[in-house]
């Protein structure tokens, strides 16, 4: 059989952000000029969101057990890079079991059935890592095969499933475990530079797991056919993201939507003929520049949309929960799927996926 993905679990954390509270309380503090405030609401309007998930119960007020990121009076601070990674040890690893055991149950699997296990984050660093962690957390078997896939950015989990399937297709009876967390707003932040707006306006915290397996089932899975990336001619500058001394830093130009819009196209070619989509949403006017590039309909983008609008842009975990809803979305039937992430690169990652039902 061929390898596919049998289930998919994903998690977000307990503190629900409503858009229009996180627009405001960045309108709201202290030096923001009136051209700023203009900014930070045509920004957070733009975003197509209406809510994001964050471990930081402190930005609705309420700063509980966490890392402290505003006072009393609403103004926000500004923690270390060391105090944030600090906390993403802390809360991370939590999110990345709950995930892999909704996977794990979908699948109906134990987790001493898991034989390879691959971890991916760019919000947070520590060693041991994840991968040890939930060996530990899940009782997963510690002779487990580790790869953690750290620090790429949104376009991860596209080839970490190119890897699960490398393995699944060499070890015919291998299980693998596929695990993405992002802890994005812990890198949040005050600011009047337009980037950082609008880094602030789309990011949020999730997590989602796969199980990518050849062996058969009886419910709906994700057949894996093919994969490419594709490294663009220029936008090296226009996304990156790097560590500085108060947080991960998200460079992010207005120049990106423009160039996926013109790149898309023949960066994923082979993929014009599927039916059903899974895009990253990076932020809606990506969305709009690749619907446009590749003449989707709404139908085709609208789950992509759907989880911008509830969840926000979760880095890497994204396209997962994306994928989920096509995986049980019944009147798909067996649709062909392309999946298409974009990095720092600016790297587009893509990949072609067949919907099966039953054995």
């Amino acid at each position: 059989m061929t390898p596919s993905i049998v289930a998919i679990g994903t998690a977000v954390p307990h503190t629900r952000l409503a858009q229009h509270d996180v627009r405001e309380l960045f309108a709201s503090q202290p030096g923001v000029d009136r051209l700023t405030r203009r900014l930070i609401h045509a920004a957070f309007d733009a975003a197509d969101i209406d809510h994001r998930y964050s471990v930081l119960s402190g930005l609705q007020g309420d700063p509980g057990e966490g890392l402290a990121v505003r006072q009393h009076d609403g103004e926000l601070l500004s923690p270390t890079t060391g105090q944030r990674n600090a906390e993403y040890r802390r809360l991370a690893p939590a999110l990345f079991a709950e995930a892999a055991r909704r996977a794990l149950s979908d699948a109906a699997m134990e987790a001493a059935s898991v034989t390879h296990l691959v971890t991916v984050s760019c919000t947070g660093l520590f060693a041991p890592g994840p991968d040890v962690r939930l060996v530990r957390d899940l009782g997963l078997d510690p002779a487990v095969e580790r790869y953690h896939h750290g620090f790429v950015g949104c376009a991860a989990a596209v080839p970490a499933i190119r890897v699960a399937h490398r393995i699944a297709t060499a070890q015919p009876d291998a299980v693998v475990l596929i695990v993405c967390a992002e802890l994005c707003s812990l890198h949040i932040r005050a600011s009047s530079d337009p980037e950082q707006i609008v880094a602030a306006s789309v990011f949020g915290d999730g997590a989602a797991a796969a199980v990518v397996t050849s062996a058969s089932g009886a419910g709906p899975r994700l057949e894996l056919e093919t994969f490419a990336t594709s490294l663009t001619a220029d936008g090296e500058e226009d996304m990156a993201w790097t560590i500085g001394d108060h947080g991960f830093e998200m460079r992010l130009s207005a120049e990106v939507p423009r160039i996926v819009g013109r790149e898309v196209r023949a960066a994923v070619s082979d993929l014009r003929d599927t039916q059903a989509w899974a895009v990253h949403p990076g932020g809606r006017s990506i969305l709009d520049r690749v619907a446009a590039g590749l003449d989707l309909t709404d139908a085709q983008i609208s789950p992509s949309r759907r989880v911008l609008r509830d969840y926000g842009n979760m880095s890497s975990a994204t396209i997962l929960f994306i994928l989920r809803d096509l995986l049980h979305d019944a009147a798909l039937g067996e649709a062909s799927i392309g999946a298409l992430a974009f990095g720092p690169g600016l790297t587009v990652e893509s990949a072609r996926l067949r919907r099966r039902v039953g054995a």
